[in-house]
Parts: C-alpha cells; structure tokens; sequence
C-alpha cells in the first residue's frame, strides 16, 4: 500500500505541474520534430484530448517486413478526450484498450472516454523504484532543486521499468497477440515512460532494429511539443518565484533534460535487458516468460 501512495503522489504532483500552461518561451528547449523513419507511412490520427497517441503501424524489420497499419496505438492517458475524439477512436475500431496506470491516478484524471463496446484491460505498474525515484524529481521541481535530477537520471527510469514490469508487459505481448483483442491501444499518463517501455519491448518483440525504435520514441517530443513547453514555462517561473529572482536567471538544463527525451533514455531499457538476459531476446523470452510460439503468433499477426 505504501508503495501504491508514493507512486501516486510523485505522479500527481508532476502531472500538476506538466497540465499547467503558459506562454511560449523564447529560449524554451528545441523540440524540433523528429523525422519519421521513411519506413513508416500511416495515417495520422490526432486527438484534441491526447497529443501523444499515434499508430505503431509501418515500421520495418530485419528481415524486410513490415507492421501492419491499423492495429496498434500508443498514447497518454484518455480522460480528457471529447466527443470528436472518441469518434475517431470508434472510426479506428477500437476495441481494446491496457491501461497502466494505478486505480489512485484513475480516480484523480477520470476514467478514458472510449467508444461503446470497447474493453479496459487494467494493468497498473507500481513500480516500486521508479516511484521512488519519481518521488526524487517532484521534490526537486517543486523545490526548484534542480541539481537533484541531472539528465543521466533519465534512462534509469526505463531500467527500472524493464525491471519492475515484467508482468504487465508479459500480459500487454499476449493481449496485442490476439486478433479478438485488436485494434488496440495502451497507455501510461503522459506516454513516456512506461508507455515508451512497453513499445520498446513490443517492437523488439516484432523484430524492428533499435535504431528505429529510438526514433520512435523521440517523436514523442514532436508530439508533446506544445504541451511541454507550456509546462517549461511554468516551471520556470515556480522557480524564479521560489528563488525570489528573475525567470531569466533560473538554470533549466537539468529539467529540459528531463522533459525532452532524449534517444539515449529509451536505451536504459535496452541496457537492462542485456545486463539481465544477455539481450532484448533473452529479456523477452526468460524475462517476460514469452515463449518462441508466442512471439511466432505475435509476428504473424502483425506484420506483413
């Protein structure tokens, strides 16, 4: 129970800060969109009620194939979602949807508007450590301490996740890997962490090199780019008034840092499973406990 608390009041805490707005910052971070790798050609789907959701589809392999359009989505939270919003979702067919997050977060943002018919997986990642260490950089923005989260602070999150979730990631593989399940989406608060995880994991799974599944991940900052910097701003100017100076004077690097993903946080993911299992392979199969048939039915299933 313990553990549940402080995981939900670290992501209370920084969800408050991250929801809060502002004006656009003339010397905020560069959150240049990131390219999409040339082998992915879907549709966009872009919802007013949740900027980082977006399809999984058209990514290639090692061996040339590639995944199908249509069939899975990654996203941030789906609470705030309006009308428009949930009829596109019901456009796309959706009809499962895995859920990370704790029952607290939940009943604080509201459950996800979802179209008639569609089911909720609840696979909720308390994360022990990562809470903690959740805890460690709320403390620090809300005390304007910024030194307490220097950026190779970062990919430990993703180590600890890789570490922490093993269940609900075994459970996320088997769910995608049936067809009565698709099309489906999964989801964390914002889709960084343990969303970025999970897809990690997935893509490997699919056989996508990492090269691509880094830059998948960094798209995360073209589609968060508005939001975050609304949120630099606010943090900014929390800390000048802590600090009783100008916002100009305050030091954001170690904050930008935290915000704007860089490719080398997704590689903590990577780098735990190879210090456990000896690659993502081995993480896959002895870690999460996926079989060869498993990742078999998981690849003819989704790629083409």
């Amino acid at each position: 129970m313990l553990r549940t608390k402080n995981w939900l009041l670290a992501t209370v805490l920084v969800s408050a800060v991250a929801c809060g707005g502002g004006q656009k910052s003339v010397d905020a971070p560069s959150t240049e969109p990131t390219s999409v790798p040339a082998s992915t050609k879907v549709e966009e789907v872009r919802l007013e009620g949740q900027p980082n959701f977006r399809d999984l589809g058209g990514y290639e392999t090692a061996d040339g194939r590639r995944i199908k359009s249509g069939e899975v989505y990654r996203s941030g939270e789906l609470s705030h979602l309006n009308d428009e919003d949930v009829a596109k979702l019901d456009a796309l067919g959706i009809r499962t949807v895995v859920n990370f997050l704790l029952p607290e977060e939940i009943e604080k943002s509201g459950p996800d508007r979802l179209p008639s018919g569609a089911q909720e997986v609840s696979q909720p990642i308390y994360g022990e450590q990562a809470g903690e260490l959740t805890m460690v950089v709320t403390a620090a923005i809300q005390s304007a301490e910024f030194e307490r989260i220097p950026p190779e602070m970062n990919p430990k999150f993703h180590r600890l996740l890789a570490d922490e979730g093993k269940q609900e990631y075994a459970a996320l593989l088997r769910e995608i890997a049936d067809p009565a399940n698709r099309p489906l989406a999964y989801h964390c608060s914002h889709g960084v962490h343990r969303t970025g995880t999970a897809t990690a994991i997935l893509l490997s799974a699919l056989g996508v090199p990492w090269e691509t599944i880094r830059e998948e991940y960094l798209l995360t900052n073209d589609y968060r780019a508005e939001e975050v910097e609304g949120t630099l701003v606010k943090i900014r100017q929390m800390a000048a008034e802590r600090k009783g100076v100008s916002p100009e004077e305050i030091d954001m690097t170690n904050v930008d840092a935290f915000y704007v993903l860089d490719g080398s946080y997704i590689d903590g993911t990577l780098e735990q499973a190879v210090a456990e299992y000896g690659s993502m392979e081995g993480y896959i199969r002895e870690g999460l406990g996926i079989t060869d048939q498993e990742i078999d039915q998981l690849r003819q299933e989704l790629l083409e």
